[in-house]
């Protein structure tokens, strides 16, 4: 069961505001093709059970991927996609909002605090996620990877959720790209609350730094709260899903400490759907028809004589 909790789709990337020109400017190959169609974004996916598709919204930046049209989006495969609603609480409408995101039939909500010039804990923003709450449904925080050069990114910090956390214990988080780059920030909050989770968006496109936040999950003992994230249309999910099985080529013939590859099968396997509550636990009988190794050209266990020692 392979779940891909981070993944956009959009008609132009326009619609992303003044979070586009920034992507653009990058000298890299993670914009080497922009095209988050709905065609291509299904084409992409074929490694995965299922994915949620993020909205994004964002007055501050001029960006809007709208309720319906990610609804719209959805529609193409029901049985495979989630939609999860954009909100930005300086609209000064959210809970409205997250009202007719429900009726449209998304999942769950993606805030965007550094995007939308917002502290995570303004009272709007706490007003939504008391919704959220009373309603069963997740909520998302996008950290860095839609930010344009004046997003206010202090706003970003992982550990500014904690009060979250505190006031709405039974409200599922999950923080993008653990937190990157603040990811023991992250891996504490993680720590301290059973509700917070983090996925590997962003992170799957460079192998050095996902390495070295997967061995401090593995030291800390949170992999298990760490979901699959591709980013897509900046990466897709067999690249990201190899890059995660790859990432202890690095402690080839070196004291480097690695993290064992089962604790990687179980990140990329894991089902988000039942750990946000999007979905009950299967039942002992059902099984998934293809596992991640018969789909995807994974380097086997014996590459990693390190990981399997460790």
């Amino acid at each position: 069961m392979i779940v891909d909790v981070h993944t956009r789709v959009w008609d132009n990337a326009d619609q992303l505001g003044r979070a586009e020109e920034t992507l653009r400017s990058r000298p890299s190959e993670t914009w080497s093709r922009p095209d988050a169609s709905p065609d291509a974004h299904h084409e992409a996916m074929h490694p995965v059970r299922s994915a949620l598709i993020l909205g994004f919204d964002s007055a501050y930046l001029g960006a809007s991927i709208s309720h319906e049209q990610v609804a719209s989006y959805v529609c193409k495969d029901p049985g495979k996609y989630l939609g999860v609603a954009g909100i930005d609480p300086t609209r000064g409408d959210a809970v409205k909002s997250l009202e007719r995101a429900r009726e449209l039939g998304l999942v769950g909500v993606t805030v965007s605090p550094a995007a939308q010039a917002c502290h995570p804990c303004d009272t709007r923003a706490m007003e939504l996620y008391e919704a959220c709450q009373a309603m069963n449904v997740p909520v998302l925080f996008e950290s860095a990877t839609l930010l344009a050069r004046d997003a206010k990114l202090e706003f970003a910090q992982p550990y500014l959720l904690d009060e979250v956390a505190r006031t709405f214990p039974e409200l599922k988080l999950v923080i993008s790209s653990l937190g990157d780059p603040w990811v023991h920030q992250c891996l504490t909050l993680i720590d301290k609350h059973p509700t917070v989770y983090a996925d590997l968006s962003d992170l799957s496109a460079r192998p050095w730094q996902l390495y070295n936040a997967l061995i401090l999950a593995h030291q800390q003992d949170a992999t298990g709260r760490i979901l699959f994230g591709s980013n897509y249309p900046f990466c897709e999910p067999e690249k990201a899903i190899v890059s995660i099985y790859s990432i202890n080529t690095f402690t080839q013939g070196t004291p480097l400490p690695s993290v064992p590859r089962e604790q990687l099968r179980s990140i990329v396997e894991r089902d988000a759907l039942v750990c946000l509550g999007l979905r009950q636990a299967p039942t002992p009988d059902e099984s998934d028809e293809s596992s991640t190794h018969e789909t995807l050209k994974i380097p086997s266990a014996h590459s990693f004589k390190d990981a399997d020692s460790a």
